[in-house]
């Protein structure tokens, strides 16, 4: 199948920073798909918070990549460069990019690019890639999140928590989360979470600890960071979702915490989040959170 590829399209740009206003279309060259990525004709795009705070100049894109705002999309292929065998002209996908989605046209790594899951269209399927890719990297690649885990998703009412509050209980998993009001709690509960912790009125922890007999979580899935993390966990299974800034990684020396430990990642109150000698270390690529392993499940206080 081929496709009729025009050489300029419509692009949504960035014209200086500031509120929605200052996107404004454009006319760009149609991109041109290297070895190993395909071009996509555009049916839907996602917005997501990296894309609003691009637009007001806090979250530049990383060297090299577009300026054409828009991190995730769906539509059809209409052409493949070099060495594609994932994806073929007329495939109808839906796919992450580090940016240039708000566009006509949009290349992209065909590794990234999915098929449209069944009894999806276009627009439902635009918003899949960004959560549910976070999640699915971080948890199963990561951290490796089996049936009869439990986990703790914080922020469980935005994209990231909503995502991994499904995929979490369709695994087997026993699902805890926290969000700021009652209505925000039930959503979460309709969606699969065991309990939902408002946690303006209640301490997650003791909920928790209260809920498990004192045993606490096994995995915890953290948007937020500072007081949260310092409130979870010595020993966890953890992933900090786009939170690597947040973390440095050890040298290896520095550890002493425990002689099992060979993760090496540090926060600036604790010396590492070990990982056991009996299991095997994933060898597949980690994602942009920051997951390590232990054998002792348990949530405490400071």
């Amino acid at each position: 199948m081929s496709f009729d590829i025009p050489e300029t399209m419509t692009a949504i740009e960035i014209t200086e920073f500031g509120g929605p206003e200052v996107l404004k279309p454009a006319s760009r060259p149609v991109p041109q798909p290297a070895a190993g990525e395909v071009l996509v004709r555009n049916a839907a795009v996602g917005v997501n918070f990296p894309d609003t705070m691009q637009r007001q100049g806090v979250y530049p894109p990383p060297p090299g990549t577009t300026d054409i705002p828009g991190l995730e999309l769906a539509g059809t292929v209409v052409a493949a460069g070099d060495g594609v065998s994932r994806h073929a002209p007329g495939d109808e996908v839906c796919a992450l990019v580090s940016g240039g989605a708000y566009a006509e046209y949009t290349v992209v790594p065909e590794q990234l690019a999915l098929p449209l899951p069944g009894g999806y269209d276009m627009i439902r399927a635009a918003a899949i890639p960004e959560n549910f890719f976070t999640v699915w990297t971080n948890l199963f690649d990561g951290v490796q999140l089996t049936a009869g885990d439990s986990i703790l998703i914080h922020g469980g009412s935005g994209g990231i928590g909503t995502a991994a509050i499904q995929v979490a209980r369709a695994f087997g998993a026993t699902v805890f989360t926290t969000a700021r009001n009652a209505e925000k709690c039930r959503v979460c509960e309709e969606l699969g979470a065991t309990r939902a912790i408002n946690y303006t009125e209640e301490d997650f922890v003791e909920v928790v600890k209260n809920a498990t007999g004192g045993a606490g979580c096994s995995v915890v899935l953290d948007m937020v960071g500072g007081d949260y993390s310092r409130a979870t966990s010595t020993y966890w299974r953890w992933m900090a979702a786009w939170s690597r800034s947040r973390f440095r990684k050890a040298p290896r020396s520095s550890c002493s915490s425990r002689p099992s430990c060979r993760s090496g990642f540090t926060t600036p109150d604790r010396p590492c989040v070990p990982e056991p000698r009996n299991k095997k270390r994933s060898s597949r690529k980690r994602s942009n959170g920051i997951s390590g392993r232990c054998s002792k499940k348990a949530i405490s206080s400071p």
